[in-house]
């Protein structure tokens, strides 16, 4: 069986084992397990016992060859069941639970080459919706191994402890992937039935917030909690149709609310923060806090660690003509602060004022994402910095040549001195600089996100209803995650998404591209070929033309391709396409409103 999804591929960026469950509690300063922590294991373990029978239930419908509805009924109940826990195998397991819920595409192990079956909830959603006797004896085989992962938590979960902070940190993860990936409809694609299950994923935070409050009858931020989760989850039941749902009020007015809540309880109950470095800082209200994302979750060591000093020497250089082997091109000359940090070109030119094979993508919010380049071929950003100036058709600088020169350079060598305390510098922190200067330029100051903060006059009705049509009718969100837009997925932040659209040479949609993307560096894996790297949409109205190629002129053209369901639904045979072929039926207007949302991502 082929399975394909509306997921771009999802890359393993960390394994975690029972034993680094164990290793990393037993290293984190947590309180010893008491009464009422054992209590939220146990609610686990009930949960999970609820989980397995009714697979089991499930696997009996199937073998009974059950009806379509039946069959389908039964794994919306079990799908409901795992949203109760959700919160906890998410956070404590995730290698598990990726392959309990996972995207239904294979899991690729980049240094081996290889692709792992899919598997879980996700593999048997594509096989129900809709079911036929021919899906029977795939989904009997998926049912067991999601058996033997119903195992895997039963046994975890009786092994390791849990502390306070944990618990805590878990359940306010959960409700931001609630306000990223559950409201996009992620876990559900095919049947759409995320909408439904919220209130589950939701309620379970409620009881594990109470499972853990010192005094409950004294406790001011629970009861608010309670009231605004309450309120959620009445708003959730009036309407559960994902193409009129109202998604732009429901976030601030609720999500965010909730998540803000959380940080009141944490003080109440004098909750210590986890001493992990995340990309989300411990104290922010909401995804969509100014200061909401540390930079340093991205940084390839403690050394790489930004600072303003560090961004600011990063920016002069950046300008510099310094930087290439004739003193005739800077970073700047193709990345242009006024076009978001592009060139505006279809493709950018060589030194030799040739035409190059890729357009220049944006740099703005670049410091946010696992993989540079269109192709992904650089972790980070230090690498990508060096690669580009090294390379002969772009700067063709030399690290050692430009490191002579900084270093007699009277204006720059005082200041890596003061930065890192060494006497000359060195490749490494000339990387770091201009890193530094690159992770700088996210602003986070978009009419969105004051909108989101709660200035209800920051959009307009139609950009409003556009934002709705992007996450619900247009589909946009399941691979433009909110609130970065790109494919770094939340809430952990720790993986970045490419996909394969069946991108066509250009905007006509004739000619399919035939650019391998980060297939190059990955011939023999089938999943990667024609692959690219999920850009952000934040102040795409000033990086035209679009795509890896430059080939799509307007955000128009680049809807167009998508409202059509990308290359197959152009005829294009790409059988390993990640995005949906299924046409969206978005009409021209619905299409203006979101070209109109889209406009509110730009930094002011």
């Amino acid at each position: 069986m082929k399975i394909l999804s509306k997921y771009p591929v999802l890359i393993i960026s960390f394994t975690i084992t029972v034993l680094f469950v164990l290793f990393q509690c037993k290293n984190d300063k947590h309180q010893p397990i008491n009464e009422d922590l054992s209590a939220v294991k146990n609610e686990i373990a009930k949960t999970n016992v609820s989980f397995e029978r009714q697979i089991t239930e499930l696997m009996a419908l199937v073998s009974k060859n059950a009806d379509e509805k039946t069959i389908q009924k039964k794994f919306e109940d079990l799908r409901i069941t795992y949203k109760k826990m959700e919160w906890a195998v998410e956070y404590f397991l995730p290698n598990s639970a990726r392959f309990i819920n996972g995207p239904a595409l294979p899991e690729i192990e980049m240094d081996e080459h290889t692709e792992l079956e899919p598997e879980g909830l996700q593999v048997l959603e594509e096989l129900f919706y809709p079911y036929t006797a021919e899906n029977k004896d795939e989904a009997v085989r998926f049912l067991k191994k999601l058996t033997n992962k119903s195992n895997t938590i039963k046994v975890n979960f009786q092994a390791i402890s849990v502390s306070k902070d944990q618990v805590f940190d878990a359940a306010r993860q959960e409700i931001f992937r609630i306000s990223s990936l559950g409201i996009s409809s992620f876990d559900t694609p095919i049947s759409g039935t995320f909408l439904k299950e919220m209130p589950y994923s939701l309620e379970a935070v409620k009881r594990t917030l109470q499972q853990i409050s010192t005094d409950k009858s004294t406790d001011k931020a629970l009861k608010n909690i309670n009231t605004s989760i309450d309120s959620a989850i009445a708003v959730l039941k009036k309407n559960t149709d994902r193409n009129t749902f109202d998604y732009v009020n429901f976030i601030p007015d609720h999500l965010n609310k909730i998540s803000s809540l959380l940080l009141e309880f944490k003080k109440q109950e004098g909750i210590p923060d986890i001493e992990v470095t995340s990309a989300l800082n411990k104290n922010v209200a909401s995804f969509f806090s100014k200061n909401a994302f540390n930079p340093n979750a991205f940084v390839p060591g403690k050394e790489f660690a930004f600072s303003e000093d560090k961004a600011a020497l990063g920016k002069k250089l950046f300008n510099d003509k310094i930087l290439s082997n004739s003193n005739n091109r800077s970073c700047a000359t193709c990345h242009i602060p006024e076009k978001a940090f592009t060139d505006g070109l279809a493709k950018s030119m060589s030194l030799e004022n040739a035409e190059l094979q890729r357009n220049a993508p944006s740099l703005n919010y670049a410091g946010f994402q696992h993989g540079q380049f269109w192709d992904m071929r650089k972790d980070d950003l230090e690498g990508q910095s060096s690669d580009v100036i090294s390379n002969k058709e772009e700067m063709h600088g030399d690290m050692n040549v430009i490191l002579g020169k900084i270093n007699q350079d009277t204006k720059y060598l005082p200041e890596f001195k003061k930065i890192y305390k060494t006497s000359k510098a060195e490749t490494w922190q000339l990387q770091n600089v201009l890193a530094s200067y690159i992770r700088s330029l996210a602003k986070f100051n978009s009419n969105f996100d004051e909108y989101m903060r709660g200035n209800r006059s920051a959009m307009t009705e139609n950009q409003k209803q556009g934002f709705n049509l992007f996450v619900g009718k247009g589909q946009c969100a399941l691979c433009h995650f909110i609130p970065l837009f790109n494919g770094t997925v939340p809430p952990n932040f720790k993986k970045t998404e490419q996909e394969i659209l069946g991108t066509a040479v250009n905007g006509n949609n004739k000619m399919f591209d035939q650019d391998l993307g980060r297939g190059k560096f990955h011939e023999t894996v089938e999943a990667l070929q024609h692959s690219f790297k999920t850009p952000t949409l934040r102040n795409i109205s000033k990086t035209a033309p679009y795509m890896h190629n430059g080939g799509y002129k307007t955000l128009r053209d680049v809807m167009n391709f998508y409202n059509k369901g990308g290359g197959k639904g152009f005829g294009f045979k790409v059988e390993n396409q990640t995005l949906s072929d299924t046409p969206l039926q978005l009409t021209n207007n619905e299409i203006d409103k979101m070209i109109d949302f889209m406009n509110t991502l730009y930094d002011r």
